[in-house]
């Protein structure tokens, strides 16, 4: 019997995170197989090069499409979509994919959608239907509307995409396979590596502390100008604090070199004894990194998702996870450093017991592989209302 060929494009870091076990259940299914396309920042090392931890993992990149356009502006970013759509309607064309699958929200992921939509290819979205800040508000919307198969994260996002006119007997709820991650973390009692040690990363802070924080936090495209401002907002606090902290870089996004500029000259200036920086890390070990600590600070995406499943306390600063669901691990704060700190402080008291399902139960990639393998796939929809 052929195989469906089902083509997944990863385009930044945390793609990579939100379908690796759907990835390795596709390529386990006996009826479906796996295409891999990376492109965009996760091919780039000044991100974290996911392409790297890709190959590691044991999967076979077919095509890596270089799409990104330095400026890391609202302008870039506009033309880094348009290049990624003509170079991905070739790689189409040449892979002849059965369907394709686009991830989430990122600015470039409309550009699998309309490389797909446009040659008449069944387009999958990845996790549809949810709210959220900046251009990633529109990007989700209308990789919905331009995609034939809705495989969403919860029930809210379900009903969204339904309401959004598309037909029911074709949107799933399968969780996110992010949470698949998660859910083996639960049970573990203790990090077991040294992220110094194991990852290098820059600063001062150099012996594995028994207590620390982690912070995670990238600029907000349409606030993309204020980015240097906020970023130094955090520091102040982080440095005030004294915590011993692990601090990440920021996704490619408008603003994203003044977060990066922000963090270069902050550490050359005040050489912060407590904070360790680092690019990128292995997903799994990202997780165990947070799941140790005792709070994860900023505005990535997954204090929402995989810290919401596991517990751990987040500060969630600013707008850019502008209404998304979430669990009672959450405390949101403005860009303002007292209320900042006075989060981070409170978090610092409670237990990591606040734990929530809204995105998933640990299952999500087999969920995703068994209906990839059995959909009618089509190219083909109306609106529904």
């Amino acid at each position: 019997m052929t195989k469906r060929k089902i083509c997944v494009v990863i385009t930044a870091r945390p793609s990579y995170s939100r379908v690796k076990t759907a990835l390795r259940a596709i390529n386990e299914h006996p009826e479906l197989e796996l295409q891999l396309v990376v492109a965009g920042s996760a091919l780039l090392d000044r991100y974290g090069n996911a392409a790297d931890y890709i190959e590691r993992d044991g999967f076979k990149i077919d095509e890596r499409v270089f799409m990104v356009l330095e400026g890391e502006n609202k302008t870039a970013m506009a033309k880094t979509t348009g290049l990624g759509v003509m170079e991905l309607a070739n790689v189409f064309y040449n892979l002849k994919p059965d369907a394709v699958i686009t991830i989430a929200d990122r600015f470039e992921t409309i550009a699998t959608s309309i490389a797909a939509a446009y040659q008449n290819i069944p387009l999958v979205h990845l996790q549809g239907g949810e709210v959220t800040g900046n251009i990633d508000e529109k990007v989700r919307h209308a990789n919905t509307k331009l995609a034939d198969i809705h495989l969403v994260a919860s029930e809210e996002a379900k009903a969204r995409v339904i309401r959004l006119g598309e037909d029911a007997d074709f949107v799933f709820n399968t969780g996110c396979p992010s949470i698949d991650i998660a859910h083996g973390l639960i049970d573990q009692t203790e990090l077991d590596f040294n992220p110094i040690s194991k990852y290098g990363g820059v600063g001062s802070l150099t012996e594995m502390p028994e207590n620390y924080l982690v912070v995670l936090q990238h600029p907000v495209t349409n606030e993309y100008d204020q980015a240097r401002s906020d970023i130094t907002t955090t520091l102040n606090v982080i440095n005030e604090l004294g915590i011993p902290t692990f601090w990440f870089w920021p996704n490619v996004d408008a603003g994203s070199d003044g977060t990066s500029n922000g963090i270069r000259s902050y550490r050359e200036k005040h050489d912060p004894k407590h904070i360790r920086f680092f690019k990128n890390m292995d997903a799994i070990d990202f997780l165990k990194l947070l799941y140790h600590s005792q709070c994860l600070i900023g505005n990535s995406s997954v204090g929402i998702r995989e810290c919401s499943y596991l517990g751990i306390p987040v500060v969630n600063i600013g707008t850019r996870q502008h209404r998304r669901e979430r669990g009672l691990n959450t405390i949101d704060v403005p860009y303002d450093g007292v209320p900042i700190k006075s989060a981070i402080l409170e978090q610092l008291k409670n237990p990591k017991n606040k734990r929530s399902t809204i995105y998933g139960d640990g299952n999500s990639g087999k969920k995703i592989a068994n209906i990839l393998a059995t959909i009618e796939l089509r190219f083909h929809k109306t609106i529904m209302y």
